[in-house]
Formats: structure tokens, sequence, C-alpha cells
């Protein structure tokens, strides 16, 4: 099967897509340093339910690129422009609400999706919960044991970092699969079909802004802005939503169930003994959160639980 591209306001978005045209709409995210293959066990579960399944690389990822090839368009890692990109692809396709689902950068940007445009948003499936950040609290140190864990994201703020990820990334970041996934014992086949997208030309620049940006170390795109200081604000998340978390994950220690006060639309939480990689490590999990959302939608609750 072979990926489609189409045209958004940015990006030429290259997407896989499976089921019924006139199926129900659910996009599937991809997070660092992850790609398409993440779902690889989700969507097959959610053909069957008759979804329309939408499975996009994200900027910086796979054949994804952007329009213009020139310099002064900003390759920007931000949040913001990680949600905007999932509007502007319903947008591009036509469809007019969604259920968005997905993991590290991809439940990033479906959460600041549902924040900034719920009307656009059928149902969100976040792992791990509330999944939108402020810069300025992000300034703060973490314990010192989480502060370990993310020694990634505090080499990205040197350019010896870029440069190490440059040269090394297949390494570093099967490092990182290896770290936040103790117990799941990936082959060299998994990862290497994934790895083929790190080597988007945009991948590094995207990368190392996401984490400055987020660090408060790097400014974003002046044109999203607005939308910054809006999630600078942690607005709640009222559409229907079902949040996940992974006891195995080190970088979400103690797990997220205290982000419950942060919807206020319907909201279950569901705690499972794996790592980072969820849709990867409990396929079946993955789906029948997305499915527990889809039948919310059916029997038209929307009403806190």
């Amino acid at each position: 099967m072979e990926y489609k591209t189409i045209e958004t306001t940015v990006l030429r978005v290259a997407y896989y897509e499976y089921g019924p045209q006139d199926g129900w709409a659910v996009i599937l995210s991809h997070g660092f340093p992850y790609d398409i293959h993440a779902y690889d066990g989700v969507v097959p579960i959610l053909e069957k339910s008759g979804a329309r399944v939408i499975v996009p690389y994200l900027r910086g990822f796979g054949p994804t690129r952007f329009l213009s090839s020139a310099t002064v368009t900003m390759r920007s890692g931000q949040q913001a422009a990680l949600g905007s990109d999932l509007i502007s692809l319903l947008d591009a396709l036509g469809i007019d609400k969604a259920v968005l689902a997905g993991f590290d950068w991809g439940g990033l940007a479906s959460c600041v999706a549902a924040v900034l445009w719920p009307e656009r948003v059928a149902g969100l499936v976040s792992y791990a919960g509330y999944d939108v950040y402020n810069r300025v609290i992000n300034r703060s140190p973490n314990d010192p044991e989480l502060e370990c864990v993310q020694w990634y994201q505090h080499l990205f703020q040197s350019e010896r970092g870029r440069e190490c990820l440059s040269q090394h990334r297949h390494k570093l970041c099967k490092m990182l699969w290896r770290q936040w996934s103790p117990t799941w014992n990936f082959s060299d086949r998994e990862y290497d079909q994934t790895a083929t997208s790190f080597d988007n030309p945009d991948f590094v620049d995207i990368v190392v802004h996401a984490y400055r940006h987020a660090h408060g170390t790097a400014n974003g795109d002046p044109a999203l802005q607005d939308l910054e200081e809006k999630l600078a604000a942690r607005p709640k998340i009222i559409v229907p939503a079902v949040t996940l978390d992974g006891t195995r994950d080190p970088l979400k220690p103690g797990g997220t169930a205290a982000h419950g006060e942060m919807f206020q639309g319907r909201h279950e939480h569901f705690v499972y003994d794996v790592g980072h990689a969820f849709p990867l490590e409990a396929p079946e999990a993955f789906a029948e959160a997305i499915l527990l959302v889809h039948k919310w939608m059916s029997h038209g609750s929307s009403s806190s639980k």
C-alpha cells in the first residue's frame, strides 16, 4: 500500500488512509522518535469497526515536506504548530470532525487541537493525560531522576546536541526506544522500518526547536504567538476524552491521574503495564480507548461522568 499526499497551508502531508470514505473519522498521530508504524497493530481493529483511519507523518518525519523549501520558512516544532497541522489536515481532507488520538508529540498535537478547536474534535484519546505545556513552568527543574531521563532534551539545547542528533540520529533514537520502553523487546526490523522516517531533511531542525521552545530557550513562530498565549493559560479540554498511562514509562513517573481536573467533558482514565510506546506495546488497549470514545459519540454522550 502506498502513502497518499495532500497539501495544507504549510505542508505536503504524507499519510496512509484505511477504511471506508464514509466511516467515522479518526486521526492517529505518532510522536518522537516514532512514525506511522506505531499504529500497525491499531489500524486493523479500527478498520473492522467501520472507521475511516488517517495516519499522517508529522512535520519533519518521513515523506512529509514543507511546501516552501526557503530557509525563511520556520521549521517549528512547537505545540501550536503541531496542533495546527492536525486542523489543517482535516480542512484539506474535507473532514468536519474527527476523533484525535496520539502519544508523545501526537498526544500533544491532539490535546492542543482539542483545546483550541473543540468544535472540530469529536473525541480525544491521549497518552499521557493533559499534554499541553506552559513554557514558564517548564523552566523550573523536575525531580533529579526525571531530569536524568530527559537527558536528550538537555542535550538538544546546545549546538553540540544538534550535531549529535544530526550525525547519530539512528543510534540516539534507538537508545530512547530502549530507555522509554524497558520491557518491550522490539526487533531491529521493527526499529529500522521506522528509523528511515528520521532521514527527513527537516527532522533535526524541528526536533531541536520543539525542545528548545518547550524549555523557553527558543522563540516560536510569530504567526503562532496568539495560539501559544492561549495555550499558556492551560485551558481545560471539553471534548469527550480517554487518557492512558503506562506504569513502565520512565518519562511519566507516577502517571497522570491527577490531570483529571483538566477534562470537563466525559472522561475516563486507564492504566496499563507498558512503557512509553503505548500503541506499539499495547495496540489492542489503544484501539479499545478509541472505540470507547466512538461509543460515547454514537450515544450522543458528552456529559461528565
